[in-house]
């Protein structure tokens, strides 16, 4: 299973893009004259050449110099520069982030493919704009950030109409739709209708990472209301204000949208966004082998942590035969948390075949402390996990991270609990001063002074690891959120430490040329994967051999040099190749677990055929690269 070696041996060269160069074909359109300058799909500005303002109705709506796509490129680009400039000094980072994201979003909503060219091109720089961590501010201010609607909305005033509403949509094919119900935005909680920001991003990197034609995409949110007070009470708040659905009567809502959306549209794969922990697990089980779709905050999630666990090992100089005996404490009960610790579990479980066993070394705490079979009201979602007492020596239920760390000694510290700053928690130790006084030789007192007190962080007690490399992965959206810092961890735990977050930070100097590595351990290396993978190989479900295929090609793509240095995760400029071997992992377990169905005129044979390095070359002629293509209009 986790043979590395055929992998990093064969991987190719990086190269900055990996796309198709065919010439693009025509593009039928219905519109004309004003109308096309008002859909950003097939706009190009003062891009249309003279022939096409002739046919199409566009001269004389448009300045007469045609801007060819590179020099409007340019200009975009000296335009954001300009910005990045003048902000510079600017204190309010959240401004800076918002404004930054307000320039691209401008250019999303007149010329999509412009847009997409500047994304892919400058992936490093705007991810943390159109994604994690700009993504969660822009959901908080969303009503006032609004401008165009983008994506669909289904409520649950819905209800009875959603099957004659996705014909609303304009697109006659959809490949890949994202959906949230906004219940629990990154770890920001309930935003309702706001959530929809989300969508838009991952949609985004789906585009920019997998090459997904963004007139195939759709993002959606399913508004069954909020019961965030502040938004009810907020008069530019655009969604339902009632409290939320539960039950079998927001599972009917579901239930109504998946058939009206696949009714239309049966190929397309749903990839499930920020649910609340019950309805993540819920609508996962209720529906995963029903259709395709996944979870990601659940398997996304579970599959990069993953990916960069089995680094860990590696970086610690072990094979990946030591997996099983790695102690790794998860803090973090959610829906990502409890999915870290079952794909573990799975990759235990295959590769010592002993089920039974599998959980011994994992760790799980919650709010409340070490989770333990003697928890009143234990979550059934986390119960495989929880400890029996004769499990955990001196351990007892509810004990503090502190403790937990102090006595398990873990190789591995995983964060997913959304609560910034936990693994920074300081704990005062006494320093005591005892005197002894003899009294006329018979009268001994002993005198006890507090002279001090010694401040010591959580993360201190990781030094004490058992571990040769101990492995710290902070893992919680957006930055605020972060268990820790970057800083914070190799400061307190010491500089060999390998260091992974979910939200960006920068390497950490510590002088003399020496800096230690920051990992982003974020799901977008592995969703756009998977997803494109699903897609290309026509699966009838996503599998958990699926996920644990798209997480091991993932972990094997990084070379020893590269792990020792302590990096798991590659340069987010190599998105697409890494997407593109991802995606082709993918597609090679479907066809091994005999679920692919095969994509257009491509069947299940030939994916069956394909060698590797032929399925990794049809997954990238897949992959759209925006160009402008000629328009034709339809008569």
């Amino acid at each position: 299973m986790w043979n590395l070696s055929r992998f990093v041996a064969s991987r190719p060269i990086r190269s900055r893009r990996c796309f198709t160069t065919m010439i693009p074909r025509p593009c039928i359109i219905h519109k004309r004259g004003d109308a096309i300058l008002h859909d950003p799909w097939i706009n190009k500005e003062t891009g249309f050449p003279l022939t096409e303002r002739n046919r199409l109705g566009l001269r004389g709506l448009l300045p007469p110099r045609v801007i060819s796509f590179e020099q409007q490129y340019v200009r975009f680009m000296e335009s954001y520069r300009s910005l990045e400039k003048n902000t510079q000094k600017e204190t309010d980072t959240s401004a800076v982030a918002l404004a930054k994201w307000r320039i691209l979003n401008r250019l999303h909503d007149r010329n999509e493919t412009l847009y997409y060219r500047v994304l892919i091109d400058n992936i490093k720089d705007f991810a943390p704009i159109i994604y994690t961590p700009t993504v969660g501010l822009v959901c908080q201010n969303y009503s006032g950030l609004f401008r165009r609607p983008r994506g669909m909305y289904f409520s649950a005033k819905d209800k009875g109409e959603m099957m004659s509403m996705v014909y609303n949509w304009p697109a006659e094919r959809v490949d890949m739709i994202v959906l949230t119900d906004g219940s629990r935005i990154l770890g920001l909680g309930d935003l309702g209708v706001h959530g929809i920001g989300i969508p838009i991003g991952k949609l985004d990197m789906y585009v920019a990472a997998a090459g997904l034609n963004p007139q195939r995409i759709l993002p959606v949110m399913l508004d069954v209301d909020t019961n965030n007070l502040k938004l009810i009470d907020n008069p530019l708040y655009l969604g339902l204000r009632q409290p939320r659905l539960e039950g079998e009567e927001y599972l009917s809502i579901i239930d109504e949208f998946i058939e009206a959306v696949l009714t239309r549209w049966p190929k397309a794969i749903i990839q499930f966004e920020d649910f609340q922990m019950k309805w993540a697990f819920e609508t996962l089980k209720r529906y995963r082998r029903r259709f395709c779709m996944f979870n990601d905050d659940v398997q996304g999630t579970a599959g990069v942590a993953l990916a960069g666990l089995l680094g860990t090992v590696r970086a610690q100089g072990r094979s990946l035969d030591h997996f099983p005996n790695q102690k790794i404490v998860v803090v973090g009960a959610g829906s990502a948390g409890l999915g870290v610790l079952s794909m573990a579990v799975q990759a235990v479980t295959k590769m010592t075949g002993k089920a039974e066993t599998a959980a011994q070394n994992f760790f799980l705490l919650d709010k409340d402390g070490l989770i333990t079979k003697e928890r009143k009201n234990l979550d059934p979602a986390a119960v495989p996990f929880a400890k029996a007492p004769g499990q955990i020596g001196e351990l007892r239920e509810g004990d503090s991270l502190l403790e937990v760390v102090r006595k398990v000694k873990p190789d591995v510290l995983l964060g997913l609990s959304g609560v910034g700053g936990v693994f920074n928690e300081e704990v005062e130790i006494p320093i005591f001063l005892y005197i002894t006084v003899i009294y006329n030789l018979l009268l001994v007192i002993r005198v006890e002074f507090i002279i001090t007190a010694y401040i010591l962080h959580c993360v201190e007690f990781m030094r004490e690891s058992g571990s040769s490399r101990p492995a710290i992965f902070a893992m919680s959206n957006p930055t605020m959120n972060a268990e820790c810092t970057a800083a914070e961890a190799f400061k307190y735990a010491g500089e060999n430490i390998v260091f992974a977050s979910g939200s960006p930070f920068e390497n950490v100097k510590f002088g003399k040329g020496k800096e230690g590595h920051v990992n982003q351990a974020n799901n977008m290396y592995l969703f756009p994967g998977i997803g494109l993978g699903a897609l290309l190989s026509g699966a009838s479900f996503v599998t958990d051999g699926m996920l644990q295929a798209a997480a091991e090609r993932l972990a094997s793509y990084m070379t020893e040099e590269e792990i020792q240095k302590g990096i798991l995760y590659p340069s987010i400029d190599c998105i697409r190749d890494i997407t593109a071997e991802v995606g082709a992992a993918v597609v090679r377990a479907a066809v091994a677990e005999e679920l692919a169905g095969g994509y257009l005129e491509v069947g299940p044979k030939h994916l069956a055929n394909m060698s590797e390095e032929e399925t990794v070359k049809y997954v990238r002629r897949n992959m759209w690269f925006p160009n402008y293509s000629p328009l034709v209009q339809h008569k």
